[in-house]
């Protein structure tokens, strides 16, 4: 290549490249708040999803053993299955005569 084929080559100028991460930039803090809201419901609902999946699992251990669990530990040893008793909101679960709840 000579010098003139390497001066006619055009880029992108510093102005146009401000320009676009001006609006990728916008376009980042309009959406972020968004998916954190979503993320939150998220979460809630699968604390919810599992209280009732513990809830079932807790009238499956009546039907076979005549008797509720004691605890939620008890229940995951029923279940072969760790639960941990927490939501994946960070709510504790506990488990009172037969009914699987969210602490207050």
């Amino acid at each position: 290549m000579n010098k003139i084929q390497l001066f006619n080559q055009r880029g992108f100028t510093l102005m146009e490249m401000m320009i676009v991460l001006l609006a990728i930039s916008v376009i980042l803090l309009v959406a972020l708040p968004n998916i954190s809201k979503q993320s939150n419901s998220v979460n809630n609902k699968g604390c919810e999803a599992l209280v009732h999946m513990l809830q079932s699992q807790v009238q499956l251990f009546h039907m076979d053993k005549y008797r509720y669990p004691e605890s939620l530990e008890e229940l995951e040893d029923f279940m072969e299955k760790e639960v941990g008793g927490e939501c994946p909101n960070g709510a504790e679960l506990e488990l009172m005569d037969g009914v699987v709840s969210i602490k207050q």
